[in-house]
């Protein structure tokens, strides 16, 4: 398998349309920091990591343009200097993670369910379909798939749609205030304590329920970040420590927590075992706590769900999410690689047709990360 980084999209255009014709599969990267996500892939690989920097950002107007291969803490750094932010918080995984990968792999990290997910602030992008034509959104594209918002549908295609080149983004200005507390309380109760806030006008911005797994008498906590405005920050903490029992945490420790729980790097994110793997549970916030023999941590206010168990749970556990109106993601494989079991739930007819139109206008030769979306 070869392996090259171009520095321009002509050179990716090139690669793109040499495969196209032999029909060879491409393995499209960034920086490669989450080849765990999604089913394994073939072939050539296709790394965008050449193509950096940042084209264009309007700090006035809350939109940044940058280049896919740009390193993800590169371009929050320099956000950060204009007191600036990705209020999604995308997950890094490590350092090489690129802006890119992270449209590509949709994810989001703690605030999700208060900031709103990658897909909402993506406001276009440019990207080289399976014909080798680099594309902008807003022309060609939507001239051929008419009705499909572009830059919505490629957030979280795992690279099976094209091959993202440029990227702009609406940021954010970072947080006047922040705080968090910490409650001690089983699942149950923290569910419900979070649906009673949620009915409120207090600025939570994430949560997180956990238990560390690995003490035997480790308490049951509920950790809630606060952010917002300096009256509505600290009213808010003193009214919920009171009526929850709360204590205030030093910023200075909650913030690498916070961290922590964004890049999976909690001692909960460990895998207990090598033939586990790690599942994701997306429910209606207001879903009960699943009967699943499984250690599990809580985010998003109760949408967001993580818990370890191996491969042949797989059953069980989709029938779990699926009986609360929710569905299940393998998203870490155990050692094995975790062979027949998909990654994500089958999609309804619906999608699937969608789908599949997707792909046949995008990549007509089939070549970009066939079978990720397995």
């Amino acid at each position: 398998m070869s392996s090259t980084a171009p520095d321009t999209p002509s050179d990716l255009i090139d690669q793109v349309k040499a495969a196209a014709a032999d029909r060879s599969p491409l393995r499209i990267v960034g920086g490669d920091t989450k080849a765990f996500y999604g089913k394994p892939t073939s072939g050539d690989t296709l790394s965008t990591s050449g193509w950096q920097g940042i084209s264009s950002h309007e700090p006035t107007e809350l939109v940044v343009t940058v280049k896919a291969g740009t390193p993800l803490v590169e371009l929050e750094a320099a956000l950060a200097e204009k007191g600036q932010c990705l209020p999604f918080e995308p997950p890094r995984f490590g350092a090489a993670s690129t802006i890119g990968g992270v449209v590509a792999a949709g994810l989001a990290g703690p605030a999700r369910a208060a900031a709103g997910g990658v897909r909402d602030y993506v406001l276009g992008l440019q990207f080289i379909n399976g014909k080798g034509e680099w594309l902008t959104f807003g022309g060609q594209v939507m001239k051929n798939v008419a009705g499909y918002d572009v830059s919505r549908v490629m957030a979280g295609s795992l690279g099976t749609l094209g091959v993202i080149t440029d990227i702009s983004l609406k940021v954010l200005p970072l947080p006047t205030a922040e705080a968090t507390l910490v409650f001690e309380m089983g699942a149950a109760q923290a569910l419900e304590q979070l649906h009673h806030w949620g009915g409120q006008p207090l600025p939570i911005n994430a949560s997180c329920w956990v238990k560390d797994a690995s003490q035997a008498d480790a308490p049951d906590l509920l950790f809630v970040r606060l952010r917002g405005a300096v009256a509505a920050v600290e009213a808010a903490c003193e009214r919920m420590a009171k009526e929850a029992r709360g204590q205030r945490m030093d910023n200075a420790q909650a913030g690498p927590d916070w961290a922590a729980c964004r890049d999976q790097t909690l001692p909960f994110f460990q895998p207990p075992a090598p033939d586990q793997c790690l599942w994701r549970l997306s429910l209606p916030q207001t879903a009960p706590v699943l009967k699943l023999p499984y250690a599990q941590l809580i985010e998003w206010q109760g949408a967001q769900r993580w818990l370890w168990a191996p491969a042949s749970a797989a059953s069980e556990i989709r029938g779990a999410a699926a009986s609360a109106k929710g569905h299940a993601t393998l998203f870490r494989a155990g050692a094995d690689g975790a062979p027949g079991v998909s990654r994500f739930d089958q999609q309804s007819a619906v999608i699937q047709t969608i789908t599949q139109r997707l792909r046949a206008e995008f990549d007509p030769a089939g070549i970009f990360n066939p079978g990720r979306m397995g």
